[in-house]
């Protein structure tokens, strides 16, 4: 008997598309399955069937054995690629039966070896010319399922990537302005197909086509028919004036794809199977049913160049398959396709119903009622439009206008956690893996710490041991490049309050291809980190970077490699010169210093070289405070700050005491910035060591003084925080004054310098000083009372009609 091919043209990622594959499987009972996807994973299917392998997941192709790079330095090239699988993915669906019914599964795409081959160097470019091609991986090379309106341009977009629903070119990524109308139609199948059908949504045609389908005929045929009808469309457009309007290199790899199917296919078919289904994207499904000698399929396969590549299952989210995250292949609203999937009955009901929990959850009234008439509502609306079920556009609408009132904020928050939903899939324990993953699984059980897709914000008190230990393996894999964790603004570090950190923990798939570069550094989390730290520290080209990495390691606990980091620190610290350094390195010893002691750290190294800093930087900085210019003082004004803050942060009375004598060496220069002569009037006065701060204030905005000059004072002055203008009336009084004396013009020059002194206080502090200056007015020094009490400056004429309309409000008008 003949053998039989079926071949399923299909969306990569659809709850309609999936269904159909599982019913025509079914039907079909094939005794071999082809699937779309990189046959190096062909040993890794087994585990699909797998218990504990739980979608989203994602195969993970990448180059074993490579050494790190630099994600700062320039060209680095980073090579790895991902095939996500939903549970509403055809391809998840056609595994899944073939594992079920025990036929051969195996992948027929172009090898990932091939795919993932550097990228040459290219050609310097014109003067005229853009950036330079960038050589960042794809995140999925080849899962073009988002519709053109939808695709996100992005770096990680592979050459060979098409963001059509078809699987064909797309009209965003082909946007050639030389493209006619009829043209850029039929580079878009869907957006052909869905115009022809009436449609200005190729999503939406999509949808009510297929994905929306339950029951009734296969829709296979039909497509198979409309995307050979569409190939044909695009043979007839001239080759030069198509290429053009594609990705570099598509129409080669796209013919070297289409071979490498249809032999794997010769290749099932020779080996005696007889009942053989294909799932593929649907523009590839006349190529495979086309009748091509297979000379010339080998002829355009022979001598295509290859790497290295591993591959592994990794966990996946919803979030990273949606079309906003820049992948190709995305959809709208991979949850709402996950709820089509996985209802049984009545998605719209049950759809509404889980929104209205949601809501709940969030303290918001919704009640039984306001479900019922949503549902109402989207049915009618889907009727309306003549959609054959109502879709996320409908259903979002009733939630709007019944659910949530009219409010936006509410329909936003189910957006994200319904309609995008951030699901984190699962793999098996026996996955591939290499040993820094799987150190790191370790850890986070033992320290009870589960990855999440969502933002979970964690709390950590470093006087319990289990809480050390987790902000020890956070830190240890930010040094890594994996921030699983991310600190909150000065969380432990803006006080002597030390004891406390907050996080904000989210997984992302990305990370995974992060440890396995990061497995060059150590076989465990550790170790790498360990490694990884004295690297950065040999790199390291000045001294603030150095003490970044020596800071890095006390917060990640790495006793390994503090002492040759410290060597190194101190080294440069010796023969550094530059004052600028020496102050930028000392805030970050500083907190390192204070974190060593709230973390038990041993920080004997560290204390000397901050001790030989504070000295080298109270000696270096009255050379280096002369003949500054505007940009170099504001400069240096925030190395004073840091310094400052660093030493208050330090806790010791003799270092304190050093640079505050530094500091009143130095107010009383000629040659000092008006800024500095500012700053450090007010550091001495919060200080103590100032008793005349108003004499000096009413010099520096005296008369003979330019006014760029004693603005720059004014704004260094009030740069630590306007509050001492709202207790020390005479200051107040003094700046009010100056500024009231300023020609326009001169008023117009310091304006902006006042604007960003003023506006960087909070609202409730530029109210106070408001307040304050209002009632100048009315205060001794300005307004005289009267012996009736009342205030000579009142004039009572011009109050008596405001008097008059407040008496008639109240009713009184008759008693005055």
């Amino acid at each position: 008997m003949a053998a039989q091919v079926e071949v399923y043209g299909i969306r990569h990622h659809g709850p309609g598309s999936a269904r159909a594959v599982r019913r025509a499987l079914e039907e079909f009972k094939p005794d071999a399955i082809l699937i779309e996807g990189p046959p190096e994973a062909d040993p890794l299917i087994e585990l699909a069937g797998d218990a504990d392998m739980v979608p989203p997941v994602a195969l993970l192709a990448y180059a074993p054995g490579k050494a790190p790079v630099d994600d700062s330095a320039e060209g680095s090239d980073r090579r790895a690629a991902f095939w996500p699988f939903a549970e509403f993915s055809p391809e998840w669906q056609a595994i899944r039966h073939a594992l079920t019914t025990g036929v051969l599964v195996r992948f027929c795409d172009l090898p990932a070896a091939h795919q993932l081959v550097p990228t040459p160097e290219p050609p310097p470019p014109a003067e005229s010319a853009g950036p330079p091609h960038t050589n960042e991986p794809p995140d999925s090379p080849e899962r073009p399922e988002a519709p053109p309106s939808d695709t996100t341009p992005s770096d990680t977009t592979p050459p060979h990537s098409t963001p059509t629903g078809a699987g064909g070119p797309g009209d965003d990524a082909l946007g050639s302005p030389e493209l006619s109308a009829e043209q850029r139609i039929r580079l878009d199948p869907l957006g052909w197909l869905a115009k022809a059908a009436g449609y200005d949504d190729a999503e939406r045609w999509w949808d009510d086509v297929v994905e929306h389908r339950d029951e009734g005929p296969s829709p296979f045929p039909a497509i198979a028919e409309a995307m050979a009808e569409l190939r044909e469309q695009l043979a007839a457009l001239p080759e030069p004036e198509v290429a053009s309007a594609l990705p570099p290199g598509y129409l080669r790899r796209e013919e070297q794809r289409e071979a490498h199917m249809r032999r794997t296919l010769r290749r099932t078919l020779k080996e005696g199977y007889e009942r053989v289904a294909v799932v593929c994207g649907a523009w590839h499904v006349p190529a495979l049913q086309a009748k091509v000698a297979a000379s010339k399929d080998e002829q355009t396969l022979r001598g295509l160049p290859k790497a290295k590549v591993a591959m592994t299952w990794v966990p996946w989210t919803h979030g990273r398959l949606a079309n906003r995250s820049g992948y190709g292949a995305g959809v709208r609203s991979p949850g709402w396709y996950h709820h089509l999937f996985a209802a049984p009955d009545r998605p719209i009901e049950r759809w509404l119903t889980d929104a209205a929990r949601v809501l709940r959850e969030e303290d918001l009234h919704v009640s039984s009622a306001h479900v019922i008439e949503a549902v109402r509502l989207a049915e009618a609306l889907a009727a309306l439009r003549g959609r054959p079920l109502a879709g996320l556009d409908e259903v979002t609408e009733a939630t709007r206008a019944v659910l949530c009132e009219g409010a936006d904020l509410p329909v936003e928050l189910i957006q994200r956690k319904m309609v995008v939903g951030e699901r984190l899939g699962a793999v098996p324990e026996r996955t591939p893996m290499v040993p820094l993953q799987r150190d790191l699984q370790a850890e986070q059980r033992r320290l009870r710490l589960k990855p999440s897709a969502l933002d979970k914000e964690q709390d950590l008190d470093l006087r319990k041991p289990t809480d050390l230990e987790r902000s020890h393996l956070l830190h240890r894999l930010r040094l890594l490049n994996v921030d699983w964790g991310v600190p909150a603004e000065g969380s432990g570090r803006s006080s002597k309050g030390t004891f406390r950190e907050t996080w904000t923990l989210m997984w992302r798939p990305e990370f995974d291809v992060e440890l396995i570069e990061a497995s060059a550094w150590g076989t465990t989390v550790h170790g790498a980190a360990s490694g990884r730290a004295e690297a950065m520290a040999a790199q390291a080209e000045t001294l603030a970077e150095l003490t970044s990495v020596a800071e890095r390691c006390l917060l990640a606990d790495l006793g390994d490699a503090l002492p040759k980091v410290m060597r190194s620190l101190a080294d440069r610290a010796a023969v550094d010169t530059d004052v600028a350094h020496l102050m930028s390195a000392l805030p970050s010893l500083v907190r390192a210093l204070r974190y060593g002691d709230v973390r038990g750290t041993g920080t004997g190294p560290l204390q000397s070289v901050v001790d030989t800093l504070v000295v080298r930087v109270c000696v270096g900085l009255p050379p280096a405070v002369a003949g500054l210019d505007d940009g170099a003082a504001r400069e240096l004004l925030g190395h004073v700050d840091s310094v400052h803050g660093g030493l208050a942060l330090l806790g010791s009375a003799e270092h304190s005491d050093r640079w505050r004598r530094t500091l009143r060496g130095l107010v009383d220069r000629h040659d000092l910035h008006g800024l500095l002569e500012g700053r450090l009037t007010r550091l001495l006065q919060d200080a103590g060591l100032l008793h005349d701060v108003p004499d000096r204030m009413a010099r520096a905005v005296s008369v003979g003084t330019p006014p760029e000059r004693a603005a720059s004072w004014v704004e260094g002055f009030l740069s630590g925080g306007g509050l001492i203008l709202v207790h020390d009336e005479e200051l107040l009084r003094l700046v009010d004054g100056w500024i009231a004396d300023l020609g326009s013009d001169s008023f117009t020059d310091v304006l902006p310098l006042l604007r960003r002194t003023f506006g960087a206080y909070a609202i409730a502090e530029r109210r106070a000083i408001g307040d304050r200056v209002r009632r100048l007015g009315t205060a001794p020094a300005h307004g005289r009372r009267g012996p009736d009490g009342e205030d000579d400056a009142l004039d009572l004429e011009r109050a008596a009609p405001a008097v008059a309309t407040a008496l008639r409000i109240l009713g009184w008008e008759a008693h005055t």
